[in-house]
């Protein structure tokens, strides 16, 4: 990939039968893309991450559902048998990854459509993939938004501390978190990115240290511990994160150990800002105590890279996400806008 530009990491196989991934699992060694003409190699690519990142994971059910749509309406004969393997399709890819809010809504919306064109499965089948593509297409622009909204925020010279991954890995397009910074670098001010880490699977270290990096942006990885004293060096202008869920009084569920920087954040004074699409909003779910929180497997602490450092029998705690009280959000950054307090999205 040429400086200067980001990745395109989720889209149509070439044939139009399935969905392409970009691999991040094998990421920064190898690039490696995957193929995924099943819906059951669908939803491994989901569960284990090669694709992830909430925006890009409703996108890869999206268009993994309309194409199996697709080929279930010429391979069955009535609607009824079509609709019955169609639901369960979008049962399987809906529970591949149950915290971040956008995957159940891109199987909901696609449902939808497929209902609303009629009882004939190929009409219904045609409808979802031009939804899909759709939805792709409006992820592509969510991102822009949120990027010329958010813009106001870097200032020049402005040095910016990011959790995970909330960039154009993490979406059809140009990301969430990182898309103000993209922004801010095309209107020519100088910005530089302090990545976490972010353990245990080293989405900062890995992803967002090779995507800017690609993209000519200058960027250092820090130890997830060096946030807080980062900030109290004063070397931190403003924290900016992406999002899983954000409920309806503004909390914020995203990769854990966000919590921990929006609490230093709050200590010495700089401000927070969370950057999701408005499809990440979810006004049915009125707090964060009320989500369920995605458990990973003990092996992704115990045994990274497959080097036991957890002595045996020694229990692990690994959510995949934490949740920021809303109390410790300066501002959310949507493809509607900059909102502030107090967040009432109902």
């Amino acid at each position: 990939m040429a400086a200067g530009t980001q990745p395109t990491v989720v889209d149509w196989t070439a044939d139009g039968r399935g969905v392409r991934v970009l691999d991040q699992r094998a990421l920064p060694h190898e690039t490696i893309w995957l193929d995924c003409r099943t819906t059951p190699e669908a939803v491994e690519a989901i569960r284990t991450l090669a694709v992830r990142g909430a925006p890009a994971i409703g996108v890869a059910g999206a268009i993994a559902l309309a194409a199996a749509a697709v080929r279930l309406a010429e391979a069955l004969g009535t609607p009824a048998a079509f609709a019955a393997a169609v639901g369960a399709d979008a049962a399987a890819l809906r529970a591949a990854r149950p915290t971040a809010v956008n995957l159940p809504w891109a199987i909901d919306r696609m449902l939808a459509v497929g209902a609303g064109a009629g009882a004939d499965p190929r009409a219904a089948a045609a409808a979802m993939r031009a939804e899909a593509t759709a939805l792709r297409d409006e992820d592509r622009a969510m991102c822009a938004a949120i990027g010329r909204h958010g813009l106001a925020l870097v200032r020049d010279g402005a040095r910016v501390l990011t959790h995970c991954n909330a960039g154009a890995l993490a979406t059809a397009g140009i990301g969430t978190a990182l898309a103000p910074v993209y922004a801010a670098v095309a209107a020519g001010r100088r910005v530089a990115v302090l990545a976490n880490e972010t353990r245990p699977l080293w989405q900062g270290a890995r992803l967002t240290a090779w995507e800017l990096a690609q993209a000519g942006i200058p960027v250092t990885v820090c130890a997830d511990a060096l946030a807080a004293t980062l900030m109290r060096r004063g070397t931190v202008d403003l924290v900016l994160v992406g999002a899983d869920r954000i409920c309806a009084n503004g909390d914020v569920v995203n990769k854990v150990g966000t919590y921990g920087g929006a609490l230093a954040a709050r200590a010495h004074g700089v401000p927070c800002y969370v950057a999701a699409p408005w499809s990440t909003v979810d006004a049915a779910t009125p707090h964060g105590d009320a989500v369920e929180i995605e458990q990973r497997a003990r092996d992704e602490v115990a045994r990274p890279g497959g080097l036991a450092i957890v002595p045996d029998g020694v229990p692990v705690e690994n959510p995949a996400f934490d949740v920021t009280p809303a109390a410790y959000v300066t501002a959310i950054i949507t493809d509607r806008g900059v909102h502030r307090p107090p967040y009432s999205f109902t």
